[in-house]
């Protein structure tokens, strides 16, 4: 008894199966988070150790090189990588995607305690942090005043802006963007440290001394306990001012007529942390909040809740300020789902046109329809208790799983109607047609899985986001293969009824099937009596079509329209805070002219993090949407960075923020690698020259590197003859400058109930480094010396970081495509002049680059190992060797209509085109699976005396209409997604035209060739004799050894 039986037989239960799967989908439908791409874990962590006024040659001999000693002793570290700045090393461990992230961090702080203790004393406790790139805000709000204090600005919004979003739900961490710290600053006058013979230490002691509050620890009066604490802190601003200095010179003052008052030698304000940091907000004063989502959450309804907090906090907010969306990257996701809902429904309505042109009938044509939302519903369940999202990934693969479900409830439902226009009734012709059919649907199916479970196994992180697609498109399949074996008879035996056409429409195609079902019997008959000169001919067109794979242009993702850029400008080095500022004015009131622009947030001297750089600045462009703009998103790209470049004298780079990666590290450019070598000098000189050689080859532009050097720098140098006369020592110099430039943390100060750092720093004045000469220190007997007579100054120049990749120096590269022209053309090029570097000098490509290589050779060995599973299955069901390889012949000829399709539209062969190669190595041979098992099923009929030209002739005709259905099915679900022009729709057009052509041009040549190739291959076959005598074999033993 077959399982469509059961069916039949039992139609309540085969209805509930139906209901089962369509209620709970749904449920788990509603239930499932949305992002744009999978949530994929990075097992990465990053070590960030702080040593104040270090330089970076220091910082990278003294603490990255300690810490990174003992890290490469880790097991399955993928890549290590650092940075040394001034003041601050960062190393980051990138281990092997089957690493749990836990357990990489636990390893990681028992290596770096190892080596704290060949740190330098005066370095703070190393941070060690789980890193996830992809753990980025989904939208980001700003926060702008009318007042123009920055310090109340980001106390308000640190204070009590940021916490009203933390209880919001779905929302994880959350980051401040263009914030800096209020402190109290203790800025001194060196003037007034000379009049009263103080030094920047006597003012740090005085203050750590007397600004204090410390436990007593307790005591008791026999019935009672207390504790003691000794408030010694001052509780006002004044009361602070006011504090003595106890020492000058290091030596305490004894006589109170001479006592000198903070106030008296330094400006002391509530000020902030960092000054040479600044925010804007469509030219206002601002700071950004930033929000994270917690991990498979929904993206969208976070940021919606978001909004709603927002608007809320709006009624009550401060007067004065305003809470506005700066960057929401959720619209581009929101946008895009909207799209893809659209055409899935247009894939459904294209999808029953077709089954009704081909059956003429719309309860069959209704039949065929409700088993997409069988499949389709179905398939969330295993979304849900899987994990996964519904993001691009896993609602491509439902939408074009559409074309594919289809395909077995059309061969089963097309079976059962031919029996029908033969005079069985419905239920007889469900019972035979299902039966008859269900090996030819097992087998289909079957091959369609084994082509997509390789893909879901691809190794490295482009196997990780494929992983979704590959098992939603199997599970959809898979559901679809159960739902065409059970509830497709049973409703076809219930409901379905074959009636004749009326409309004139319906008939005029009915007649012209005949006449092409004709045509196609004659033309067949010529074929399988010239197999060879077609199946040459076959070759031949094949081979040109390949050709043309020369001639499209190859990428990793293609460019998409998502609205929101991020714009990169670097100054000259050592360009002073208030001249990048006023450049990055002029390119605010530039962009906010330009009609296409909806706002701009701008940070200049950092955004987030440490270690701000006077001569950058960063903004977040934000476009209108896509139908409101005069222009697309690349045309206003390369207008704009035309002239950007006119008013800014730097480098000017602008680049989509949500571009991917996909986990290859960088910044997302389409261009990234990095050279290496041992010299630093030669290495800046070779990145300089490969820079120049890639601005000049006209393929690449906004060409930019994490280069950082040609910083001004004065160098201090103690004379110790001279020290040692006067009795200054090396550690007093040192500490009074790091006091003077870098600043130091002399304890906190309490105000509004929160406690922030006391800095004490040089008073900024028009000329510091005069200031800084004209500084006094103490010797060992207390008496004032100048420092100049002590130290010599020298200015130079220095590196402002040194970046080192698996503990080479190393400068990344990072580039935009010039308009028109292709990745693979830009990483030519740049890999023809890596053979001209020197000797022991090397690139690396990262990031985008190698993810493209990574992905483009993953696949093919995906592909590879999907027809080896592929023709396992069919020989394993067809029970012959020979009959796998006639089926998956037709694969070639899909591969070559795909090109044909590029070619001809003009798209490229990208991550997305190439998973559609894929998808068609399963759908084309479904084609070929019909023609041939049903050849060898008319065979079996006339016992084995038929000769494969007569059943194929048969078979042809017959099943022509299955297989029409099934390829104008699959093209209609396609089509869509191939004409679409909304968000999103630039990333996947190419597989949907891949698709298209691939399916038109295999089924085209599927009919003629397989058919030609299936009588070639005669002669290699013993199938109909094997199987006669192990018939016989089975009849003569009867029921002999089972007793």
């Amino acid at each position: 008894m077959r399982i469509s039986d059961i069916s039949i037989k039992n139609p309540v239960m085969a209805w509930m199966i139906m209901a089962f799967l369509m209620v709970f989908g749904g449920i788990c439908f509603s239930r499932l988070g949305i992002s744009q791409f999978p949530d994929v874990d990075f097992p990465s962590v990053n070590v960030s150790i702080s040593l104040t006024g270090a330089s970076p040659e220091v910082i990278e001999t003294n603490v990255v090189e300690p810490v990174e000693d003992v890290l490469t002793t880790l097991e399955g570290i993928k890549g290590l990588s650092s940075s040394s700045r001034s003041g601050v090393g960062n190393i980051s461990v990138e281990f092997n995607l089957d690493r749990s992230i836990d357990a990489a961090l636990q390893e990681v702080q028992t290596k770096v305690s190892q080596a704290q203790r060949r740190l330098p004393k005066d370095a703070d406790a190393p941070i060690i942090t789980k890193s996830n790139p992809d753990d980025q805000p989904i939208i980001w709000l700003a926060v702008t005043t009318d007042s123009g204090d920055r310090r109340e600005l980001m106390k308000y919004t640190q204070e009590y802006l940021k916490d009203q979003f933390t209880s919001v739900s779905g929302v994880g961490d959350i980051q401040l963007g263009g914030f800096t710290d209020p402190i109290l600053r203790v800025q001194v006058i060196p003037e007034k440290l000379r009049r009263y013979n103080i030094t920047v230490l006597d003012v740090i002691a005085t203050i750590q001394s007397e600004h204090n509050e410390l436990p007593g620890g307790q005591v008791d009066d026999n019935k009672n306990v207390f504790n003691v604490r000794v408030k010694g802190e001052a509780k006002t601003l004044e009361e602070f001012r006011s504090i003595i200095v106890s020492k000058r010179a290091g030596q305490t003052v004894a006589d109170p007529s001479q006592r000198v008052r903070l106030s008296d030698v330094a400006d002391i304000q509530l000020a902030l942390s960092d000054d040479k940091r600044f925010s804007r907000f469509n030219e206002k004063l601002a700071v950004g909040i930033g929000i994270k989502k917690q991990r498979g959450t929904n993206a969208v309804a976070v940021a919606r809740a978001v909004k709603d907090r927002m608007e809320e906090i709006r009624k009550n907010i401060q007067p004065g300020y305003h809470l506005d969306v700066n960057f929401d990257t959720t619209q581009f996701i929101e946008r895009s789902i909207e799209e893809l809902n659209k055409h899935l429904l247009m894939a459904v309505l294209l999808t029953a046109f077709v089954c009704w042109m081909f059956l003429g009938s719309f309860t069959a044509t209704l039949n065929v329809l409700l088993s997409i939302p069988t499949s389709i519903l179905g398939s969330f369940i295993a979304l849900y208790f899987l994990g996964f999202t519904l993001n691009t990934f896993t609602l491509l693969g439902l939408t074009l799983a559409i074309g594919i479900v289809v395909d077995d409830a059309i061969m089963v439902l097309e079976n059962i109607f031919r029996y029908n226009e033969k005079g069985k009734n419905q239920i007889e012709s469900a019972i035979i047609g299902a039966r008859e059919i269900t090996f030819a649907a097992i087998a289909a199916t079957a091959a369609v899985i084994a082509i997509f479970l390789p893909v879901a196994f691809m190794q490295g992180i482009i196997g990780k986001f494929f992983l979704q697609f590959g098992i939603t498109i199997s599970f959809a399949v898979f559901l679809s293969l159960i739902e065409s074996l059970t509830i497709t008879p049973m409703r076809c035996a219930s409901f379905v009824q074959h009636s004749h056409r009326t409309t004139k429409i319906g008939k005029g195609f009915d007649v012209f099937f005949d006449k092409l079902t004709a045509g196609y019997r004659k033309t067949l008959v010529w074929t399988v009596n010239h197999k060879w000169k077609v199946f040459i001919g076959s070759i031949v067109v094949m081979l040109l079509c390949f050709v043309l794979a020369k001639y499209i242009p190859k990428e990793f993702t293609p460019p998409q329209e998502s609205g929101l850029l991020m714009t990169r400008i670097n100054l000259p080095t050592g360009t002073a805070f208030t001249v990048t500022n006023e450049v990055t004015k002029k390119v605010e009131r530039y962009l906010l002219e330009d009609p296409n622009v909806l706002q701009i947030f701008s940070s200049i001297g950092g955004f987030s993090g440490s270690g701000a750089d006077t001569n950058t600045a960063m903004m977040f462009v934000s476009l209108k949407p896509k139908a409101e703009r005069t222009m697309s998103q690349e045309d206003f790209v390369k207008k704009t960075r035309d002239e950007l470049k006119k008013v800014v004298k730097g480098r000017v780079s602008m680049q989509d923020p949500t571009a991917r990666s996909f986990g290859g590290g960088g910044r997302g450019f389409p261009v990234e690698f990095v050279i290496k070598g041992p010299e630093w000098e030669e290495l800046s000189a070779q990145a300089d020259k490969m820079m120049e050689d890639m601005k000049a080859s006209g393929l690449m532009t906004d060409i930019d590197s994490n280069l950082l050097q040609g910083l001004p720098e004065i160098q201090i140098v103690p004379d110790r003859d001279r020290a040692t006369a006067t009795g200054v020592s090396v550690n007093n110099v040192a500490s009074t400058i790091n006091a003077m430039i870098g600043g130091v943390r002399a304890g906190q100060y309490a105000d509004g109930g929160k406690r922030y750092d006391i800095r004490v720093d040089l008073q900024k004045t028009d000329d510091q480094i005069k200031d800084l000469e004209k500084l006094s220190i103490a010797n060992s007997k207390g008496n004032l010396l100048p420092l100049s007579k002590i130290v010599q100054f020298n200015k130079t120049k220095t590196l402002q970081q040194i970046n080192r990749d698996n503990r080479l120096r190393s400068i990344s590269i990072y580039a935009n495509l010039e308009k028109g022209k292709t990745s693979e053309q830009a990483l030519a090029f740049v890999r023809e002049k890596a053979k001209d570097l020197k000797q022991r000098y090397f690139i690396e490509e990262f990031g985008t680059s190698k993810s493209q290589k990574e992905s483009f050779s993953g696949l093919v060995s995906a592909l590879v190992l999907g027809l080896l599973v592929a023709y396992m299955i069919l020989a394993a069901q067809f029970n012959s060797f020979i009959d796998p390889v006639t089926i998956l012949m037709a694969l070639p000829y899909s591969v070559a209509g795909a090109f044909i399709g590029l070619f001809v539209t003009g798209q490229s062969l990208n991550i997305y085109s190439m998973i559609g190669v894929l998808l068609l190595m399963g759908i084309v041979k479904k084609n070929s699976i019909l023609l041939v098992e049903f050849a060898n099923v008319v065979r079996d009929r006339k016992g084995g005396d038929l000769s494969p030209e007569d059943a194929m002739i048969e078979a042809g005709p017959t099943r022509l209409r299955p297989i029409l259905m099934t390829s104008f099915a699959t093209v209609a679900g396609a089509i869509p997604t191939a004409i679409a022009r909304g968000e999103g729709a630039e990333l996947t057009r190419s597989m949907a035209v891949t698709i298209i052509f691939g399916v038109l041009f295999s089924t085209l040549l599927t009919l003629y060739v397989i058919p030609a190739i299936y009588v070639m291959f005669e002669k290699f076959k013993t199938r109909s004799k094997n199987q006669q005598e192990v018939k016989k074999a089975f009849t003569s033993a009867g029921n002999e050894g089972l007793d």
